[in-house]
């Protein structure tokens, strides 16, 4: 599947776009992948797949906020630990 226009009518201009989708082998899931970034996600239908794929991929553009202290402490994080640093060469 690709699209290439943007229908949302609000006049921001979307380049064109070439996306995979794909049911995943156990039938429940389905899997988007933009082609460009090589950045995929899912969902429980087609649309929920392309909607986890447009945040992703805005993510990996660099949008979206750092976590709060409090979002860190909910997943098990300490604050203070968790530092910025340079990547390892295996990430970079």
């Amino acid at each position: 599947m690709s699209t290439d226009a943007d229908d949302s009518g609000d006049g921001d201009y979307t380049p064109p776009v070439e996306i995979t989708l794909t049911l995943g082998e156990s039938g429940e899931l389905w899997v988007a992948r933009d082609e460009e970034t090589g950045v995929a996600s899912q969902g429980p239908t087609r649309q929920d797949a392309l909607k986890n794929l447009d945040e992703a991929v805005a993510g990996y553009y660099g949008a979206g906020e750092p976590p709060t202290d409090s979002e860190l402490r909910e997943l098990g994080v300490d604050p203070d630990d968790n530092t910025s640093g340079e990547l390892p060469d295996v990430l970079q």
